[in-house]
C-alpha cells in the first residue's frame, strides 16, 4: 500500500507542468461569460468582508480586538477560512464537473482536485497581499512573526488536498456529500473563531473548540500578524493538527486510489 501511495505521488509531480496548465485555465473559465470576468473572483471576498467590518465595527461597536483594530482581527481570521471553504467547496464536485475526462480519455483525475486548490491558491496569495495592506495602512508594518503565514498555509494545502481527493471520490457514490461538505462549511464558519473572540466563551469550552483542525491556521494567521507568537510555540497543537493533517492526506489519496477504477461505471 505504502508503495502505491508514493506512485500516486510521484505522478502528480510528473505531471506537475500539466496541473499548471490546468489551474491557469480553471480559473480564467471560472468567470467566463461574465462582464467583470476575474474580478468577480475577488469583489465577493472583499464584499463580504465589509458587510461584516460593518455589521460588527459599526453597527455592534465591537472594540478592538488587545491593541488592534476589529477589521485587522477580523481579515486574519476570514481570509484563510475563504481559501479552505471556497477549495473544498469547489474540489469536492470537480471530478463529477470533468465526468468526460473519466469517461473518454486517459487522465489522471486525481488531478483535477488539486487544480481546483491551486485556483483558489491564487486567489488566496492575493488577499494575504491584502492582509499586509491592511496592517500598513494602520501603521502596523510587517515583522519577521508576519512570514510564518507561509508554515500556516502550507499546513491548510496538506489538509485540504487529502480533504478533496477524499470528498470528490466519495460524492460520485454518494450524492448527499456535497451538501454535507456545504453544511459541515456553513456550520464551521460560525463555530470557528473568525469574528468572534474566544475569550467570549467559558474557558471550561476552550479546549472543544480548539479540537477544531481549522481552530490552528485560524489562529496561527492571528499569531503572525498580531500576536506576534511562533508556531513552535504551541507544540501540542501542532502535534494535534500535524496528526489529523497526515491522516486526512493518506486517507484521501487512499481512497481515492481505491474508487478511481469505478468512476466511470458510475458516471
Amino acid at each position: 500500500m505504502i508503495r502505491h501511495f508514493l506512485n500516486f505521488l510521484l505522478n502528480l509531480f510528473h505531471n506537475r507542468a500539466l496541473i499548471l496548465q490546468l489551474t491557469i485555465r480553471d480559473f480564467r473559465t471560472r468567470y467566463l461569460g461574465s462582464y467583470l470576468g476575474l474580478l468577480w473572483a475577488f469583489i465577493q471576498p472583499i464584499i463580504t468582508i465589509i458587510i461584516f467590518w460593518f455589521v460588527f465595527e459599526l453597527g455592534f461597536k465591537s472594540a478592538p480586538v488587545g491593541n488592534f483594530p476589529f477589521v485587522l482581527w477580523l481579515i486574519t481570521g476570514i481570509i484563510p477560512w475563504f481559501f479552505i471553504a471556497d477549495t473544498l467547496s469547489s474540489a469536492t464536485g470537480s471530478i463529477v464537473e470533468n465526468s468526460f475526462l473519466v469517461k473518454k480519455v486517459v487522465f489522471r483525475v486525481s488531478m483535477l482536485p488539486i487544480v481546483k486548490l491551486l485556483s483558489a491558491l491564487m486567489i488566496h496569495l492575493f488577499f494575504v497581499g491584502v492582509i499586509f495592506l491592511f496592517f500598513t495602512v494602520y501603521g502596523i508594518y510587517p515583522t519577521i512573526y508576519s512570514f510564518q503565514v507561509v508554515y500556516y498555509l502550507f499546513a491548510m494545502i496538506v489538509m485540504l488536498l487529502g480533504l478533496s481527493w477524499l470528498t470528490s471520490a466519495l460524492v460520485i457514490f454518494l450524492k448527499d456529500i456535497g451538501q454535507i461538505v456545504a453544511m459541515i462549511l456553513q456550520f464551521g464558519f460560525w463555530g470557528t473563531p473568525i469574528f468572534w473572540s474566544l475569550n467570549i466563551i467559558p474557558e471550561k469550552y476552550h479546549l472543544y473548540l480548539k479540537l477544531n483542525p481549522t481552530y490552528y491556521v485560524i489562529q496561527g494567521y492571528r499569531d503572525s500578524f498580531i500576536n506576534n507568537v511562533w508556531f513552535w510555540e504551541h507544540p501540542i497543537y501542532g502535534l494535534y493538527y500535524w496528526f489529523w493533517a497526515g491522516l486526512i492526506f493518506v486517507s484521501g489519496a487512499v481512497v481515492f486510489n481505491r474508487l478511481r477504477p469505478h468512476f466511470a461505471d458510475v458516471l
